[in-house]
């Protein structure tokens, strides 16, 4: 479930950029951190991720700041309205007669930095400030036009990191799988020896405590079946190849398979334990020891998948 997407565009003298992050978790954790202007577009985004990505830790950033390209206040070159500064420059000096007062040092000076008298060359002359409903407007095409087709971009670039990563992990589950499946084999094949011995060891210890007078054979094949059956272990054999059967399957479905991988797996370490424990044999539990290895490997690695 761990993955990378970013994309991040420029539109209207800003520079927008996403970077989605997805970490391994049991759940779905979203953080997420949006500009003042989107703030009231989080729901939106939550509601997003979820029906996306289902499960992980994500972090989602959207950063919006000025484009490199964009000409800043400082750099914008500049118009002067010729009318306004001899308009302004009459006034002051025609303000100062009128009060009395001396006429200032540097009227030029002053009439420059009245609003209006000298302009950058992008804004047009006498317009009126953006009302609120104007820059609402602005931010809702942006977001529309903008900023949701670059989320939508990177989410889906996390999403093709995380399934090449989810290609990566199937191939080591099935790795695992494989190998349980061929320790199961083994077990098959040294099954036939550990009954044999199994039977002669019982039949010796009887000998040892009667004589062929008084050793009722049918009592003894009775005795041996009993013992017998309480060591036999082909129905956990049959049932551990139904589970590796279906884990298999659920490797190559394209559903999301964790949940089921996670409880197919306690029921695989169910039948192994049984398997060694009726077993009663150094080489079958040897061969249960190293299939508990595979399935503890397993069980570390289901937890990474959706």
């Amino acid at each position: 479930m761990t993955g990378y997407g970013s994309a991040q565009r420029e539109a209207a003298g800003q520079l927008l950029v996403v970077e989605c992050k997805s970490l391994n978790s049991r759940g779905l954790e979203l953080t997420t951190r949006l500009p003042r202007p989107f703030a009231d577009r989080d729901i939106e985004l939550r509601s997003l991720l979820t029906r996306a990505l289902q499960r992980g830790k994500v972090s989602l950033t959207l950063e919006l700041t000025a484009a490199a390209t964009a000409p800043t206040p400082e750099a914008a070159p500049r118009l002067l309205d010729a009318g306004r500064l001899a308009a302004a420059y009459t006034e002051i000096l025609a303000a100062a007669a009128a009060l009395g007062a001396p006429a200032p040092a540097d009227p030029l000076a002053l009439a420059l930095a009245l609003p209006g008298v000298v302009r950058r060359a992008d804004a047009a002359p006498d317009t009126a400030p953006e009302t609120a409903a104007t820059q609402l407007q602005a931010t809702a095409e942006l977001w529309e036009s903008v900023a949701l087709p670059l989320l939508h971009d990177a989410i889906a670039r996390l999403d093709e990191h995380r399934r090449h990563e989810g290609a990566a992990l199937a191939a080591e589950l099935r790795g695992y799988g494989a190998r349980i499946r061929q320790l199961l084999a083994d077990v098959a094949a040294h099954d036939p020896k550990r009954i044999a011995h199994v039977r002669a060891r019982l039949t010796g210890l009887l000998a040892e405590i009667s004589t062929p007078e008084t050793l009722d054979q049918n009592r003894l094949e009775q005795e041996l079946l009993y013992h017998l059956e309480k060591l036999d272990i082909e129905e956990e054999k049959v049932r551990l190849t139904g589970h590796l059967d279906y884990y298999d399957q659920l490797l190559d479905d394209p559903e999301p398979a964790g949940k089921k991988l996670g409880f197919l797996a306690q029921e695989i370490g169910r039948e192994i334990n049984t398997i060694g424990s009726k077993a009663n044999d150094v080489a079958i539990q040897h061969l249960v020891v190293s299939m508990k290895e595979e399935l503890e490997k397993i069980k570390e690695q289901v937890n990474n998948v959706l």
